[in-house]
Protein backbone atom coordinates (compact mmCIF):
# COMPACT_ATOMS: atom_id res chain seq x y z
CA UNK A 1 0.00 0.00 0.00
CA UNK A 2 2.55 2.86 0.72
CA UNK A 3 4.83 1.98 -2.13
CA UNK A 4 1.77 2.22 -4.25
CA UNK A 5 0.30 5.62 -2.65
CA UNK A 6 4.69 6.89 -2.91
CA UNK A 7 4.39 5.34 -6.60
CA UNK A 8 1.16 7.76 -7.01
CA UNK A 9 2.67 10.81 -4.94
CA UNK A 10 5.89 10.94 -7.35
CA UNK A 11 4.02 11.05 -10.76
CA UNK A 12 1.23 13.42 -9.52
CA UNK A 13 4.26 15.74 -8.68
CA UNK A 14 6.27 14.57 -11.94
CA UNK A 15 2.76 15.63 -13.92
CA UNK A 16 2.79 18.70 -12.20
CA UNK A 17 6.11 19.70 -13.08
CA UNK A 18 5.67 18.96 -16.52
CA UNK A 19 2.59 21.02 -16.91
CA UNK A 20 4.82 23.75 -15.55
CA UNK A 21 7.63 23.35 -17.69
CA UNK A 22 5.09 23.31 -20.53
CA UNK A 23 2.84 26.24 -20.28
CA UNK A 24 5.47 28.43 -18.50
CA UNK A 25 8.59 27.28 -18.25
CA UNK A 26 9.24 26.49 -22.01
CA UNK A 27 7.54 29.49 -23.21
CA UNK A 28 9.80 32.37 -21.24
CA UNK A 29 12.73 31.02 -23.51
CA UNK A 30 11.30 33.18 -26.07
CA UNK A 31 11.46 36.13 -23.62
CA UNK A 32 15.32 35.70 -21.86
CA UNK A 33 17.57 38.08 -23.53
CA UNK A 34 19.87 36.93 -26.21
CA UNK A 35 23.27 37.46 -24.59
CA UNK A 36 22.16 36.14 -21.26
CA UNK A 37 20.77 33.13 -22.41
CA UNK A 38 23.55 30.82 -22.58
CA UNK A 39 24.19 31.61 -18.79
CA UNK A 40 20.53 30.65 -18.59
CA UNK A 41 20.17 27.32 -20.56
CA UNK A 42 23.18 26.10 -18.12
CA UNK A 43 21.51 27.43 -14.89
CA UNK A 44 18.29 25.81 -16.17
CA UNK A 45 20.30 22.40 -16.72
CA UNK A 46 21.54 22.40 -13.77
CA UNK A 47 18.93 23.51 -11.36
CA UNK A 48 15.84 21.11 -13.23
CA UNK A 49 17.81 18.40 -12.10
CA UNK A 50 17.51 18.89 -8.40
CA UNK A 51 13.88 19.04 -8.81
CA UNK A 52 13.13 16.44 -11.79
CA UNK A 53 15.86 13.47 -11.13
CA UNK A 54 14.79 12.36 -7.61
CA UNK A 55 11.17 12.54 -8.95
CA UNK A 56 11.37 10.37 -12.00
CA UNK A 57 13.92 7.98 -10.29
CA UNK A 58 11.60 7.47 -7.38
CA UNK A 59 8.58 7.15 -9.85
CA UNK A 60 10.66 4.60 -12.26
CA UNK A 61 11.65 2.49 -8.78
CA UNK A 62 8.59 2.46 -7.28
CA UNK A 63 6.62 1.39 -10.54
CA UNK A 64 9.34 -1.25 -11.20
CA UNK A 65 8.88 -2.54 -7.90
CA UNK A 66 5.09 -2.71 -7.78
CA UNK A 67 5.54 -4.42 -10.91
CA UNK A 68 7.72 -7.23 -9.61
CA UNK A 69 5.76 -7.81 -6.49
CA UNK A 70 2.04 -8.05 -8.27
CA UNK A 71 2.30 -7.82 -12.42
CA UNK A 72 -1.09 -5.76 -13.12
CA UNK A 73 -1.58 -4.78 -16.80
CA UNK A 74 -2.75 -1.20 -16.21
CA UNK A 75 0.43 -0.46 -14.37
CA UNK A 76 2.54 -2.33 -16.85
CA UNK A 77 0.69 -0.08 -19.55
CA UNK A 78 1.64 2.96 -17.48
CA UNK A 79 5.34 1.92 -17.09
CA UNK A 80 5.49 1.13 -20.39
CA UNK A 81 4.42 5.20 -21.34
CA UNK A 82 7.14 5.80 -18.49
CA UNK A 83 9.64 3.54 -20.94
CA UNK A 84 8.77 6.18 -23.67
CA UNK A 85 8.79 9.21 -21.64
CA UNK A 86 12.46 8.29 -20.65
CA UNK A 87 13.64 7.58 -24.32
CA UNK A 88 12.00 10.55 -25.17
CA UNK A 89 14.55 12.73 -23.24
CA UNK A 90 17.30 11.17 -23.60
CA UNK A 91 17.06 11.24 -27.93
CA UNK A 92 15.56 14.31 -27.95
CA UNK A 93 15.30 16.85 -24.88
CA UNK A 94 18.95 16.22 -23.81
CA UNK A 95 20.37 16.70 -26.44
CA UNK A 96 18.24 19.59 -27.67
CA UNK A 97 18.79 21.32 -24.25
CA UNK A 98 23.03 20.42 -24.66
CA UNK A 99 22.87 22.46 -28.53
CA UNK A 100 21.23 25.01 -26.48
CA UNK A 101 24.55 25.73 -23.92
CA UNK A 102 26.34 27.65 -27.37
CA UNK A 103 23.45 29.73 -27.97
CA UNK A 104 19.48 30.54 -28.28
CA UNK A 105 18.13 29.08 -31.27
CA UNK A 106 14.52 29.98 -31.85
CA UNK A 107 13.90 26.64 -34.28
CA UNK A 108 15.51 24.27 -31.34
CA UNK A 109 12.83 26.49 -28.39
CA UNK A 110 9.99 25.95 -30.55
CA UNK A 111 11.11 22.07 -31.06
CA UNK A 112 11.60 21.71 -27.05
CA UNK A 113 8.02 23.58 -27.19
CA UNK A 114 6.14 21.22 -29.43
CA UNK A 115 7.78 17.66 -28.44
CA UNK A 116 6.92 18.19 -25.34
CA UNK A 117 3.52 17.95 -25.70
CA UNK A 118 3.87 14.29 -26.15
CA UNK A 119 5.72 13.93 -22.77
CA UNK A 120 3.11 16.25 -20.65
CA UNK A 121 0.10 13.80 -22.27
CA UNK A 122 2.09 10.45 -21.79
CA UNK A 123 2.56 11.50 -17.44
CA UNK A 124 -0.77 12.57 -17.46
CA UNK A 125 -1.95 9.71 -19.08
CA UNK A 126 0.22 7.68 -16.42
CA UNK A 127 -1.10 9.44 -13.38
CA UNK A 128 -4.89 8.37 -14.79
CA UNK A 129 -3.60 5.11 -15.30
CA UNK A 130 -1.75 4.60 -11.99
CA UNK A 131 -4.95 5.97 -10.29
CA UNK A 132 -7.41 3.52 -12.08
CA UNK A 133 -4.63 1.12 -11.02
CA UNK A 134 -4.86 2.05 -7.50
CA UNK A 135 -8.61 2.15 -7.24
CA UNK A 136 -8.69 -1.28 -8.92
CA UNK A 137 -6.36 -2.69 -6.38
CA UNK A 138 -8.09 -1.42 -3.26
Amino acid sequence: MILSLIHLISTAIIVGIIWVIQVVHYPSFYFIERDEYVSFQKFHMDKISYIVVPVMLIESISGFILIYNEFNTVLLISMILLFFIWVLTGIFFVPIHQKLTSGYQEELVEKLVKINWFRTIFWTLRLLLVKAYLISFY
